[in-house]
């Protein structure tokens, strides 16, 4: 009897989910297409190229509205049971609510697992196409700069170029300045700087070394001069949603890169870390508060409580939204801004759990 009725609710939610994100999406594609079409038609885009990119663009949204498609799905399946006295017939059958969950838990394990490993590695690779594309038509006036270049590559150390060109990897007016305790120390400078690829060493062209101590200054210069520093021809290219297009070990490997370098900008990617590993947890947590919610027959109908559910979604998309960008700005820990309103949510199911009718 438990596993018919387990696998009755677990196919209603499984549909509903499909059925909630293809919808959801497809209409986000639609709003999408018609705002950049302008920039589509500017750039003679064949249907080839936009089918292939909206392909990229679909399971990207889709993964990252998962968490609350899934809590939508949820309370409208729920609300729908309970509208036509399924539940009350289930829990009269002696079905505890607590097994009435196991379904549900099912559901959210297989969402939660798909998009982790979806999110951890393969929407990443087909978001290097996506980016790609948006870099090279959409973007690329607002976010693409090859001008007045600023680099931390080390805890002291601060690095300027006026130019770079990425074709032949090379940069103009370079300056190498290493600060202690916002004093200058030392400051090397070059009108270029260009990457060896045999010896994997930057060839500094017309270099001048100056430095700082104890009110005396030495200075040497030079025609030609190898250098090792802590950067590669790729830290150059246009970093335009970078931390969409790296896969979990690609941005572990690119956070300690940057820790390594004593970098400034570490919040954006650490906090897309994070989220990698809370949302199973989000899907599971706003399941559980989707069917608590939505389990008991209203007067006001199955309307109603999916109207709540939409209610408590957005809440948490803004409570989330709001945490994320005051991590952003380096005024709280990426892992506890991401991981806040799981917590909160989960003591306000456990709140809710404790007032529904048995």
């Amino acid at each position: 009897m438990f596993r018919l009725i387990d696998r009755y609710i677990l196919k209603k939610f499984l549909f509903t989910y499909v059925f909630v994100v293809s919808v959801i999406v497809s209409v986000v594609c639609i709003i999408d297409m018609t705002d950049k079409n302008e920039k589509f038609i500017r750039n003679n885009l064949g249907a080839k190229q936009l089918i292939g990119y909206y392909l990229d663009f679909f399971p990207y949204i889709a993964n990252m509205i998962s968490p609350i498609t899934v809590f939508i799905a949820v309370v409208f399946v729920t609300a729908k049971l309970a509208a036509h006295t399924e539940i009350i017939a289930m829990l009269a059958g002696g079905v505890s609510f607590k097994r009435l969950m196991w379904p549900y838990l099912m559901g959210a394990l297989i969402i939660g697992g798909a998009s982790f490993y979806l999110t951890g590695w393969v929407i990443p690779n087909s978001n290097k196409t996506r980016v790609a594309f948006e870099v090279q038509y959409l973007e690329k006036s607002t976010y693409y700069s090859e001008e007045n270049i600023h680099l931390k590559i080390a805890p002291e150390l601060y690095m300027y170029i006026k130019n770079y060109q990425g074709q032949s990897n090379t940069g103009y007016h370079f300056t190498l300045e290493r600060i202690n305790n916002t004093k200058l120390v030392e400051k090397l400078s070059a009108q270029q700087i260009k990457w060896v690829a045999d010896s994997q060493r930057w060839e500094l062209i017309n270099w001048k070394s100056r430095s700082f101590k104890d009110f005396k200054e030495d200075i040497s210069f030079g025609d030609k001069m190898d250098t090792v520093l802590n950067i590669e021809p790729d830290d150059f290219s246009n970093q335009y949603r970078l931390y969409e297009t790296l896969t979990l070990d690609e941005l572990n490997s690119y956070i300690r890169e940057l820790r390594s370098r004593g970098a400034d900008d570490i919040e954006m990617y650490a906090i897309e870390k994070y989220i990698r590993f809370s949302s199973p947890f989000t899907v599971i947590i706003l399941t559980f508060i989707g069917l608590i919610v939505s389990a008991r027959k209203s007067r006001e109908g199955a309307g109603f409580q999916i109207a709540l559910g939409f209610l408590l979604a957005f809440i948490y998309i803004i409570f989330f939204t709001f945490t994320r960008s005051i991590a952003e700005v380096g005024a709280m820990n990426p892992a506890l801004a991401v991981w806040i309103p799981n917590i909160i949510f989960t003591f306000v199911g456990a709140f809710l759990y404790k007032t529904l009718p048995r």
